[in-house]
């Protein structure tokens, strides 16, 4: 197989995940935020992608940058929404309009969460969800972004 060039995968982190390492670790670890993104900075470069990651607490930020990728062309967003997993439907529909791979992320298993956790707006219009693995969540979200990225790459679309 010959390799496809990649560009970049956007890491689109939500809200309080700035604080993780110490909020619940018994449900999110000690893994902080800085270790997942140099993680997968770590791991695109190896496999010839830039990750690039942001973290914020505002939803309509998460929308901008959203909105930023498709002008820019991004390859693919991972995107953890945490708490507007359950709320957002403006980011629903932000993401609606990227074109590229997009893979929901959870660090916990959000399907054995309380009830109002359970439903997320954002899953109908992503191509996967990588869920309850803690921090190799990210890792598998990263993996299967490139590989469903790189399959529609040598099929001849984004």
């Amino acid at each position: 197989m010959s390799e496809i060039p990649l560009r970049e995968v956007w890491v689109l982190h939500g809200p309080n995940l700035n604080l993780l390492g110490t909020r619940e670790p018994a449900i999110y670890g000690t893994v902080t935020l800085p270790e997942i993104d140099a993680d997968l900075q770590a791991r695109g470069s190896a496999l010839g992608v830039r990750v690039v990651a942001y973290q914020t607490n505002h939803e309509g930020v998460l929308m901008d940058w959203i909105q930023a990728a498709v002008v820019q062309k991004v390859d693919a967003l991972l995107i953890n929404p945490a708490a507007f997993t359950h709320t957002s439907i403006g980011l629903r529909d932000a993401l609606s309009v990227f074109e590229g791979v997009k893979v929901e992320v959870h660090l916990s298993n959000i399907a054995s969460r309380e009830e109002f956790r359970q439903q997320s707006f954002v899953s109908g219009v992503v191509d996967a969800v990588v869920s309850g693995f803690g921090p190799d969540s990210y890792r598998l979200a990263l993996q299967g972004a490139i590989s469903i990225l790189r399959k529609r790459l040598q099929e001849g679309s984004r």
